[in-house]
């Protein structure tokens, strides 16, 4: 009936529209260090079964197919994509990237509690007193923490995380702190929570810390960035898909809508 077709064009619209968003968040950020795009996931919805595949026909024999229709779409999730992306070489001694598996920890607060936070934005900077801290809006505390004296002349981080300075009136590098890495069973299982962050849920399992280059931990790199892995041409194309899709939804409705006023004028 058409009612059933204006229900099921109904969920299509609703879903693009739903991936429309997904799709604007990740051209948004595009630019945004660290970041990983989304994909919206469709499942079709229950069917109304009007006739069940394989009863038998007048001679006993099962007939091949039966007549099924569905009810329309939903959105089956967004799945985060963490394929590494683009590099930006900056040449800055706290900026950090991550070449393999595995987050920079930071301590952040969520609800009011601190909390252990994970990211792949490698954007590191001082506070006043020294601290080693997330270039974001809170200014989250790398963990565990790494003190940095106000009198060095070289910061030197190795592919092992090991963090090394240089002060005034020394010759020899002292070790004062050592970055450490997690990684995760199903990172897609993370919860995104603003600021370049993910937090750790039952569907990402608990993390497994170490220092880099062991345990399946990538390596650091000192002077570059992580950058978005969002491709805008991907992006755009799909978003013209997905206006495209929209657009036949509203038709299938407008359609619909015409079915039901021949019927309703059946009846004059």
């Amino acid at each position: 009936m058409a009612i059933t077709a204006l229900h099921a064009a109904a969920t299509g619209m609703k879903a693009q529209d739903t991936k429309l968003d997904v799709l604007a968040n990740n051209l948004a950020n595009v630019s945004t260090v660290g970041f990983k795009r989304s994909r919206l996931n469709f499942e079709d919805l229950l069917y109304q079964i009007k006739r069940e595949p394989g009863i038998p026909n007048a001679d006993n024999e099962p007939i091949p197919h039966g007549i099924q229709v569905g009810v329309g779409v939903g959105v089956a999730g967004t799945q985060l994509n963490f394929g590494q992306g683009s590099v930006d070489r900056t040449e800055q001694p706290l900026d950090l990237l991550i070449d393999g598996e595995g987050f920079f920890q930071v301590r952040a607060v969520q609800d009011g509690s601190q909390i252990t936070a994970y990211t792949r934005n490698g954007n590191f900077t001082r506070n006043s007193v020294g601290n080693v801290v997330l270039a974001n809006s809170e200014g989250s505390v790398l963990d565990p923490p790494i003190t940095v004296p106000d009198d060095v002349v070289r910061i030197s981080i190795g592919a092992n995380g090991e963090v090394s300075v240089l002060q005034q009136g020394s010759q020899a590098l002292t070790v004062v702190g050592q970055v450490q890495l997690a990684r995760f069973v199903n990172p897609e299982g993370l919860k995104q929570i603003g600021q370049n962050l993910f937090q750790e849920t039952d569907a990402s399992g608990t993390p497994v810390a170490g220092n880099p280059q062991q345990d399946g931990l990538g390596s650091i790199q000192q002077g570059v960035l992580e950058m978005s892995n969002v491709d805008p041409v991907r992006e755009l194309i799909q978003l013209i898909l997905t206006q495209r899709a929209f657009e036949l939804n509203s038709q299938s409705i407008q359609a619909a809508d015409q079915s039901l006023q021949v019927v309703a004028n059946l009846r004059r």
